[in-house]
């Protein structure tokens, strides 16, 4: 969450709240919602590390708002961030582990914890597709979201399939 703020910031000051709202329509529906708790808090931790300024304003009616601002910290490390490549190919994968020890424990059969597996799956996947039936078309960002995690499901399913062959085979 904090680079996305940095990068949200790097266009103009803005409080929590506005960040929340540009956060969540440029993703969409199918980015899980940010709480706007965790947002203040990253924003704190943000403004003592140095990377983003706050500033109090005050409103008549309302609680003051603190608008947040880049520093020049925070545009360096908002750099960075855009020259690093994402992480390397999932290798610690929780599924896999249980797959791999199932066996040495006697509690969950290999075959069956790949069905289950890829039912949850599927319904992922059905979920995304009526999620992008519905989605503003003209929200890009969000769709090739959809479209990324659907392609990676898809990698999922296939991967699964070889999995089973693989173990059929040593039965």
């Amino acid at each position: 969450m904090r680079l996305p703020l940095l990068a949200l910031l790097a266009r103009g000051p803005a409080h929590g709240y506005e960040l929340k709202q540009d956060l969540e329509q440029l993703l969409g529906a199918a980015y899980p919602p940010t709480n706007v708790g965790q947002i203040y808090v990253t924003l704190g931790r943000l403004e003592k590390s140095g990377l983003i300024e706050g500033e109090e304003i005050a409103q008549e009616s309302r609680p003051n708002k603190k608008i947040y601002r880049l520093t020049d910290a925070g545009r360096e490390a908002l750099r960075a961030w855009f020259e690093e490549t994402a992480d390397e190919p999932r290798v610690r994968d929780e599924f896999f582990m249980k797959l791999a020890l199932a066996p040495r424990t006697g509690l969950a059969d290999q075959i069956a914890l790949i069905n289950k597996q890829r039912r949850e799956y599927l319904n992922t996947m059905r979920n995304l597709s009526k999620l992008a039936a519905t989605e503003d078309r003209t929200n890009r960002i969000s769709h090739l979201l959809i479209e990324g995690a659907m392609l990676h499901l898809q990698a999922d399913l296939d991967w699964l399939e070889r999995c089973q062959e693989e173990l059929e085979d040593l039965r």
